[in-house]
């Protein structure tokens, strides 16, 4: 079986200078991979290269024949969706209207998120942060996606909501067939979904596992980038850090 996306060798990074150093791996239909590290290990760099919003240094990245330097647009248009970790609605529109212009039916999103079905006529600001989320990957996965982006979905959201959009991932991956790359700071929860689980430190690949290794060694897994060199947790860039 062919892969959805295959990244080759790939270096990127800002202004030249490379942040993510030589990633390989490939994705095929109806998998999962879960991409993992503290706070500028690069995962957000990764996701940005891997939409076209970034430029590569180095590599190639091949995905249902697009060039490696065409903007996320034309990606969008060959079945790629971005789901970043800042929420995609527009807060002045309704529930309704939001999907009504990601061109995707009430039907379908209700079918994700049926609680979605009585905030319709609700402003997107007026959303709760879970609503907001389940709104933006509705949005995202109603198109069908061959491929989805989603770079930290749980972010600020409560366990049970978590799960709720973890779920209708992995869902989308086995009856779609659609080839998830996410990235998640939460492991354990992640790793119940997911079927390969990559652990990055400072721009370079430090575990690379299937998701039942993974979860076997989890203890390793938070060890490696729970941890950063140096001894400050919280050494890195602003947000995902890059």
């Amino acid at each position: 079986m062919n892969p959805v996306i295959s990244v080759k060798a790939m270096s990127t990074g800002y202004a030249g200078q490379p942040v993510v150093h030589d990633l390989s791996f490939d994705v095929l239909a109806g998998e999962i991979l879960c991409l993992l590290g503290p706070n500028g290990a690069g995962k957000t760099t990764t996701m940005l290269a891997l939409a076209g919003e970034l430029p590569l240094i180095d590599g190639e990245i091949e995905f249902a024949g697009v060039k490696r330097n065409a903007p996320l647009y034309k990606r969008a248009r060959n079945g790629m969706s971005y789901v970043t970790e800042e929420r995609s609605i527009f807060k002045g529109m309704t529930l309704r209207d939001n999907l009504r212009i990601g061109g995707v039916g009430v039907e379908e999103a209700v079918a994700l998120f049926p609680e979605l079905g009585r905030r319709l006529g609700v402003r997107g600001g007026l959303l709760s942060g879970g609503e907001q989320q389940m709104l933006t990957l509705a949005r995202a996965l109603g198109r069908k996606p061959r491929l989805l982006l989603a770079d930290e979905l749980s972010l600020g959201l409560a366990p049970l909501v978590v799960d709720r959009l973890l779920e209708a991932v992995r869902r989308a991956a086995d009856e779609q067939g659609t080839a998830v790359i996410m990235v998640e700071q939460h492991a354990h929860k992640a790793l119940r979904y997911t079927d390969r689980a990559m652990v990055i430190r400072r721009g370079r690949v430090q575990l690379d596992l299937t998701g039942e290794e993974a979860r076997g060694r989890i203890g390793e897994v938070e060890q490696a980038y729970l941890t950063v060199s140096g001894g400050d947790p919280k050494a890195g860039e602003k947000g995902d850090s890059r």
